[in-house]
């Protein structure tokens, strides 16, 4: 075997052998074939912005995706290149196209030659419509299950109360509703404002594909306490003094505003006033307070205000004859008797006299 490795001739040939399989081997890893397998790669590139070329001052284009997948095929460098550097663009040219729908097929530029592009999707139905702006009036709302119990939605309203707008005039012509929704935490009492997007939709109350100036309004909500006008009614209680005669009684005001839960203000036809007569001591006006019915939280009027018009009725006045004591008068001598009324003869003189002249 040594003699056999030491000849000349057995190495000649295991050397040719040997650059025989070098060279066939080089030869197939040089191969165009194999050298542009291992040099080609495959790369996706997601979520592409798509343009649009139109003429957007006059017209709307409905259909255009906003962006598009994009499978480049190609060789190694340029293939990363083109997923590192996206400098390429994808777009659609509608600038020749009239009003009405048509299938486009998407476009591309800045992408090298030598690399296959497969778009996702490749063609694309649009619509070309007139492009129309509208003034519209927004409705707020507001769910009113977030208010508490005994208080209601008065009101609602925003600013600016109406927004403009655009889109394709079939859609314009599909709008229902232009609301503003606001929202808030569970028992709700007091009025607030808040920001609210503005939102356009169709009668299924689908959001339509359209611009809105401006897009968001202020909204006062205002929320108060459930309340009813209900008139008053006088009730007299007590009893006036005897030299009063209570003419009449005027109450004002004549109608109140009551304050609390529905069920409850609701089950009310009145607001009693009592007025106690026996307070009534002239013709002038008199405050009274209103006496809550249960269940009423507040009330406009907690007085109210009765004229009263009386008349004051005279006593009779009970004369009282004074006796004044006095020294009884004489009684009144009674008339001479016939003859007493003669002329008085001697035996009417008087004893003196007769004295005298029975010495002489």
């Amino acid at each position: 075997m040594d003699k056999m490795m030491d000849s000349p001739w057995v190495l000649r040939i295991v050397a040719l052998f040997l650059a025989f399989l070098l060279f066939f081997s080089v030869r197939t890893e040089l191969s165009p074939k194999n050298k542009s397998i291992l040099n080609e790669q495959t790369v996706v590139i997601r979520d592409v912005p798509v343009d649009v070329f139109y003429d957007d001052k006059n017209l709307i284009v409905t259909g255009i995706p906003k962006t598009v997948n994009v499978t480049i095929k190609g060789p190694t460098p340029l293939a990363l290149k083109a997923q590192t550097s996206r400098d390429f663009s994808i777009f659609a040219d509608l600038s020749k196209l009239l009003i009405g729908e048509h299938n486009v097929r998407l476009q591309y530029e800045n992408i090298s030659d030598k690399l296959q592009v497969t778009l996702d999707p490749a063609t694309i139905k649009v619509n070309i419509e007139e492009k129309v702006t509208q003034e519209f009036r927004v409705d707020p709302e507001l769910n009113t299950r977030l208010i508490e119990e005994g208080y209601i939605l008065n009101s609602m309203s925003s600013n600016p109360a109406t927004v403009y707008v655009t889109g394709a005039k079939s859609a314009i012509e599909n709008i229902s509703y232009v609301k503003a929704t606001v929202t808030g935490e569970q028992g709700l009492r007091e009025p607030f404002s808040q920001v609210a997007e503005v939102k356009v939709l169709d009668r299924d109350l689908n959001k339509l594909d359209v611009t809105i100036e401006p897009a968001t309004v202020k909204v006062q909500v205002d929320i108060g306490a459930y309340s009813r006008e209900l008139p008053v009614v006088l009730k007299e209680i007590g009893k006036a003094a005897n030299s009063i005669t209570v003419n009449q009684l005027t109450i004002s005001p004549t109608k109140v505003r009551v304050y609390g839960k529905k069920s409850i203000i609701d089950a009310l036809t009145a607001i009693p006033l009592e007025v106690d007569l026996s307070k009534i001591t002239e013709s002038k006006t008199y405050e009274f307070e209103v006496k809550l019915p249960e269940g009423v939280t507040k009330i406009s009027d907690s007085k109210i205000k009765v004229k009263a018009d009386i008349t004051k009725v005279e006593q009779e006045k009970t004369t009282t004859t004074t006796t004044t004591t006095t020294t009884p008068a004489p009684p009144p001598t009674p008339p001479p008797t016939s003859e007493e009324s003669k002329t008085p003869s001697e035996d009417d003189t008087p004893p003196a006299e007769k004295t005298e002249d029975i010495d002489s």
